[in-house]
């Protein structure tokens, strides 16, 4: 079946995060002024089983999602993933990807493709090692995440999607050079603008460096042009390279909003669901799973959910649209 909120757009995808840890402490996400040492993460017990999220992930699927995308935190820190993903890969309907920092990709690259894994994503903020340590926060060198994109593909995981997350007055200088890096590899390189994402990333609409300025920068040095986008919902604007060298994307949620086309839920680690990478308040889903529910039941209650869903915070933003904290990027995993 498939089911529609009041805006008329459907349950397609479903993006699980499956553990709060992450050992990098970037600015825009975990900054150590909150993140610190003494920081109290989910304890083991807290966070969803890989059989509690494998029946949620099938509950879903009978809902209409086809795509389900593992985060965190850091979704390689989680001990074991290649079961999980062995067993979400077990519904054929299914595609599978994941988001990590490619810290230790390199190691993990074959092991996840073995297991089912589809399609995988590698956050990047810069190529240039001083700059990338910068933005970690716990002097990462970049080669070591350069060296988990080349494992990606050797593992046949490829084309691999590299996503930087522009800011204006921190890395905007580099943009040329990533796309200049990743221009003919095979790989494509997302532009994301700087979003208010959560409580402590400290966003200022003047840090933003529009998709507009984005296409313009990279269209300066190597004529792009515009794609048509492969499936609806999908979030990055597409543009390929004249030349034939590739294609990059530009994801443009503070200047260009997408909410209309939003067809994605999130799960949290401790099992709350998000209908809105900017939600307020999570729906349990956890407790209904140990509290005895049946699949039935749950179900119920996501088609309740689903159908009452009303978010579009990103064309709503410059109006106020909720004073009330959003939920971390940390724990839904963007």
């Amino acid at each position: 079946m498939e089911i529609t909120d009041t805006l008329k757009r459907p349950l397609h995808d479903l993006r699980i995060s499956v553990t709060d840890r992450c050992n990098f402490r970037c600015t825009y996400c975990m900054p150590k002024a909150i993140f610190g040492r003494d920081y109290e993460f989910l304890s083991r017990d807290e966070l969803l089983t890989f059989e509690e999220i494998n029946r949620i992930a099938n509950i879903f699927v009978s809902l209409g999602v086809r795509k389900i995308r593992l985060t965190g935190g850091e979704p390689l820190l989680r001990s074991d993933i290649e079961s999980l993903i062995s067993m979400l890969s077990k519904n054929p309907d299914l595609d599978i990807a994941m988001t990590t920092n490619g810290a230790i990709l390199a190691q993990k690259a074959q092991m996840l493709k073995d297991a089912g894994l589809n399609r995988i994503t590698v956050s990047l903020d810069s190529i240039d090692d001083q700059t990338f340590k910068a933005i970690n926060d716990v002097a990462f060198p970049v080669e070591r995440v350069l060296g988990g994109i080349e494992a990606a593909k050797a593992a046949g995981l490829s084309p691999v999607k590299v996503n930087m997350v522009v800011k204006r007055g921190i890395n905007e200088e580099h943009v040329l050079v990533m796309a200049r890096h990743f221009r003919g590899t095979g790989h494509i390189v997302r532009f994301i603008e700087f979003m208010d994402v959560g409580e402590t990333n400290q966003w200022q609409a003047d840090d933003v460096l529009s998709a507009k300025e984005i296409a313009d920068m990279i269209n300066s040095q190597f004529a792009i042009e515009p794609v048509e986008p492969n499936y609806q919902g999908e979030v990055a604007r597409r543009w390929r390279y004249k030349d034939g060298s590739g294609e990059i994307g530009i994801i443009a949620s503070v200047t260009q909003p997408f909410c209309s086309n939003c067809t994605r839920a999130r799960l949290s680690a401790k099992g709350q669901l998000y209908t809105c990478l900017f939600g307020t308040q999570g729906y349990d889903l956890r407790a209904l799973i140990r509290g005895g529910a049946s699949d039935d039941k749950i179900r119920a209650a996501l088609i309740q959910l689903w159908e009452k869903r009303t978010d579009r915070y990103s064309e709503i933003r410059s109006g106020g649209s909720s004073d009330q904290p959003k939920v971390e990027m940390s724990y839904i995993g963007g």
